[in-house]
């Protein structure tokens, strides 16, 4: 199975922008791109209804044929850890039931892009953690990271925990961030280039903004930087 695990620095790194670019642009090279996001917190409540907007911007890019309770089959209201958000409400996530879903997805598409929920470690239930669902799925990690100080040991520390794991790492994406004057911006590309010999698949022009531009921006900046058929290679 060809695809990627999108996890990230941290949170609110622009993991859902790159993950719905690549989405986007695989479904225009033809080939059946499925997609998950296993755990989605912090969605909006409508009514009786929560909202996992990051699985539907991903449902979208991959074409909008996908069951949104089989690609984001955990869905919580607070804004918390996946643990977490599950105990407040008086649930249990089940790893194996993500698995499942994993399973019936990657059966009937050629790439599967699974974006995970914060980083690496953040815990799904008890001690089971985005690093264990990695491993689990078995897909290459596509890290993300934005551009602002401390980006450099966040991602250095997420690479060295990967490669702790034996999790193989395809490559990493620098979301250069557009609405900020932090000097580390203008040295960190060049300085995590020396750090590690995990290749930069590209650097994005990136705001918090962009998460409501929609597939086509996404997309865009993506296809502006990033090598899609290099990075995962779908040639």
């Amino acid at each position: 199975m060809r695809g990627l695990f999108v996890t990230g620095t941290d949170t609110g790194v622009g993991k859902t922008f790159v993950a719905v670019g690549l989405a986007r642009l695989l479904r225009g090279d033809g080939l059946r791109v499925g997609v998950m996001k296993p755990v989605e917190t912090g969605c909006d409540r409508r009514g009786d209804n929560l909202v996992p907007s990051d699985a539907i911007q991903l449902v979208t890019a991959a074409g909008g044929h996908h069951d949104l309770a089989l690609v984001c089959p955990y869905q919580f209201e607070a804004p918390l850890a996946p643990d977490v958000a599950a105990r407040q409400e008086g649930r249990t996530i089940d790893p194996a039931v993500i698995l499942d879903r994993f399973q019936k997805i990657a059966a009937s598409h050629d790439i599967v892009l699974v974006e995970g929920a914060g980083g690496l470690l953040v815990p799904i239930w008890e001690r089971y953690t985005m690093a264990d669902l990695a491993g689990d799925v078995g897909l290459p990690l596509l890290v993300v990271t934005a551009s602002r100080l401390g980006a450099v040991s966040h991602t250095l520390l997420t690479l060295a925990h990967a490669r702790s794991r034996g999790l193989p790492v395809a490559a990493y994406v620098l979301n250069q961030l557009t609405d900020a004057t932090d000097d580390a911006m203008s040295t960190n590309a060049e300085l995590l280039a020396r750090s590690t010999d995990v290749p930069c698949a590209g650097v994005i022009e990136w705001s918090p903004a962009d998460a409501d531009r929609g597939v086509s921006a996404a997309a865009a900046a993506v296809k502006h930087a990033v090598s899609v058929d290099g990075l995962i290679g779908t040639g």
